[in-house]
């Protein structure tokens, strides 16, 4: 992404593509994010909340500096339903058949925010 001034800016702290709570029951997309295809944000929508139901807790994904992907899971205090050990091996699921698309969110959030080319 650029400045006004044509300048390469970079983001040194994790955004937030997306998140989803068993809790409020709500499903968060960042709006920096509106640009991707419909059929993309139908998959995240269905994924994160399909997470939610089955684990239970919050599940967020989020671009670290690098452009990497991270998925990220929290659960409140006291929480007796939030499955942790379910959580470890359905984010490793869902790594393994959703790969393709996880790269190529990451592919889109480097060329797209971090401005990167295919050379790099």
């Amino acid at each position: 992404m650029y400045d006004t001034r044509g300048q390469k800016v970079m983001y040194d702290e994790e955004i937030v593509l997306c998140a989803s709570s068993a809790y409020t029951k709500q499903f968060y997309l960042n709006p920096e994010f509106d640009g991707l295809p419909e059929q993309v944000k139908e998959e995240l929508k269905i994924l994160c909340v399909l997470y939610t139901e089955d684990v239970g807790g919050v599940l967020v994904m989020k671009f670290e500096e690098d452009g990497s992907l991270r998925l990220e899971t929290s659960f409140e205090e006291g929480d007796l339903l939030y499955d942790e050990i379910g959580s470890v091996l359905k984010i490793k699921q869902i790594q393994n058949l959703q790969s393709e698309l996880l790269e190529s969110l990451e592919l889109y959030y480097r060329v797209v925010f971090l401005g990167e080319t295919g050379e790099e």
